[in-house]
């Protein structure tokens, strides 16, 4: 696999969690992504750590992504 079709999954993984969880959290999409992407989640989370989260189930990639979001939140 090329480096371009790696960032292309991550950036489409990236692309399903964020719109999972707004729907999750019954917010805009774009909510969502500001919120993650002012906390530095995208990066330092989902593709960072791509390639271990995405072996894991949708629906627990969310959950971790909201439980981690309202935490950092918290914390700053």
């Amino acid at each position: 696999m090329t480096s371009k079709e790696k960032e292309y999954r991550k950036l489409h993984f990236a692309i399903m969690v964020i719109e999972a969880s707004a729907r999750k959290q019954n917010i805009e999409s774009r909510e969502m992504y500001r919120r993650l992407k002012q906390q530095d989640l995208i990066r330092l989370r989902l593709s960072r750590h791509y390639e271990t989260l995405h072996t894991q189930s949708l629906d627990w990639v969310v959950d971790d992504t909201i439980e981690t979001l309202h935490n950092w939140e918290s914390e700053n």
